[in-house]
């Protein structure tokens, strides 16, 4: 950093989002279909222009939508002294703080901000007495640190509340480890309209800003799902635009005749030709179709036909292309081409397999920021667990198996391997902490009813009876 004084900070992350805006606006427009024209000739009418926008095939939400639906954080298990995470508890400190945020249903967003353009943020604050977190876009959030590739907590951050408008200036809020600012600004790129009112303290000891990225390399640089995959979208639709051009232009075959002279307009009256301006005749229109023949009373008229353009060669291309984009992403082909037909359950597997391993590189990353997210809302709460830096993300199991297969493959490792059955119950598929608790509670229960009949039991037993020999009489 060579000035860490607020104004010249809020000018470097201004000139962050300056300097990123084309590439992320870009990735945002193929996110949202707006995708470059395929080529077509310099003269191209109106018609092939409608042909170029109806081309469009867009690929990329599934690109980040595949991935994002597998993560689901289900829970929070605090770490304890001996480096060994605790019982889930549904009524801690930092299950409580994502509770009030509402993490459930915005985690989504702030993945699929992540995978679309490579990074996302999170702050971290306290609003009206209540600490909560909220998910911030990329393109209007940038973040600076001493170590980009390494470090987790950003030496600053900006996040733009209000873009430029006319004559009035844009509005910005700005973080570093101690104090937030109220940041304004004229555009990006002007760093002397750039003006910074006095810190606030925010409470935290740190940025109260935390990055989730897809992919950091060693040069701090992220990267998300879309912006690999844009030259591979691009052949698609160029390849459905020659697609929709033949099939317009060329797929039907083509009548020809020659040696025949059209009819051509009369006079009614007088019979005469009628001519054109030219001199030429004016020829009828010929109403030719599947229900009439022509024909001709002269020789040398010869009737024939143009063959249509196959269109097998392009559909086939475009299938190929679809499956170097599912290899490349590795996202199955049968999440992009719906094709399931005779698949066996172990070819299924195979086929995630990829995929599989995507996700849990994903749910690495993105649960070390939670982490950070749960270590400064316990900070700014004033609870424990602010230097917990062993607790972990209780992930969802997202992976689709029927139940009847997960309860005989868990019976199997009960009585093979000996394996206390309560420790298999997060193996059950679509189990969900609040559930697992609740089972807890009734094992305890039962438990319990069990103790206390078997007491019950002992206590109202019936003394043993003693049996004596009998002594015979002799009569």
């Amino acid at each position: 950093m060579a000035d860490p004084t607020p104004t010249p900070l809020a000018v470097q992350l201004l000139a962050i989002l300056g300097r990123d805006k084309e590439r992320l606006t870009r990735i945002d427009d193929y996110l949202h279909g707006h995708h470059d024209d395929p080529y077509m000739p310099a003269m191209a009418d109106d018609e092939y222009r409608l042909l170029a926008k109806r081309s469009v095939s867009n690929w990329t939400p599934l690109l980040v939508n595949t991935p994002a639906q597998a993560l689901y954080v289900d829970g929070y298990r605090a770490g304890d002294e001996d480096g060994k995470g605790s019982a889930t508890d549904l009524t801690s400190p930092q299950w409580e703080h994502w509770q009030r945020s509402r993490l459930d249903a915005r985690q989504s967003a702030v993945y699929k901000g992540a995978l679309t353009y490579g990074h996302s943020f999170t702050l971290t604050e306290r609003v009206k007495g209540s600490v909560l977190t909220k998910g911030l876009s990329a393109l209007r959030t940038a973040a600076l640190y001493e170590d980009p590739a390494n470090d987790d907590t950003p030496y600053c951050a900006l996040t733009v509340t209000a873009w430029p408008s006319g004559e009035t200036a844009g509005t910005a809020r700005m973080w570093d480890g101690r104090s937030e600012y109220a940041v304004s600004f004229k555009s990006l790129d002007d760093a002397d309209g750039v003006r910074v009112g006095k810190g606030k303290r925010h409470g935290a000891s740190e940025c109260p800003v935390t990055r989730f990225a897809a992919s950091v390399d060693l040069e701090g640089r992220t990267v998300g799902v879309i912006e690999p995959m844009i030259p591979l979208q691009n052949r698609i639709n160029q390849t459905i635009f020659d697609l929709l051009v033949a099939q317009t232009y060329a797929s039907v075959k083509v009548r020809t005749v020659t040696g025949m002279a059209p009819p051509v307009q009369r006079d009614p009256e007088t019979g005469e030709v009628v001519y054109d301006e030219q001199g030429n005749p004016i020829p009828l229109p010929i109403n030719h179709n599947a229900k009439r023949f022509l024909f001709a009373e002269d020789p040398d008229v010869r009737f024939g036909s143009l063959d249509e353009t196959p269109l097998g060669g392009f559909i086939e291309s475009i299938d190929m292309s679809i499956r170097h984009l599912s290899a490349v992403a590795q996202v199955p082909p049968h999440h992009l081409l719906g094709q399931i037909a005779n698949l066996s359950a172990e070819a299924l597997q195979a086929a995630e397999t990829a995929l599989s391993r995507k996700i849990q590189e994903f749910r690495t990353a993105f649960g070390e920021a939670w982490e950070r997210v749960f270590r400064l809302a316990a900070e700014l709460e004033g609870a424990d667990g602010s230097e917990d830096f062993k607790g972990e993300v209780i992930w969802r199991d997202m992976e689709q198996r029927s139940l009847a297969q997960a309860a005989d493959a868990l019976g199997k490792l009960r009585e093979q391997l000996g394996i206390p059955a309560k420790g298999l119950w997060k193996r059950v598929p679509n189990v969900t902490q609040t559930e697992l608790d609740e089972w807890d509670e009734l094992a305890e229960d039962e438990d319990s009813v069990g103790q206390l009949a078997s007491a019950l039991t002992r206590a109202t037993a019936e003394p043993a009876s003693v049996t004596t020999d009998s002594v015979a009489v002799a009569a």
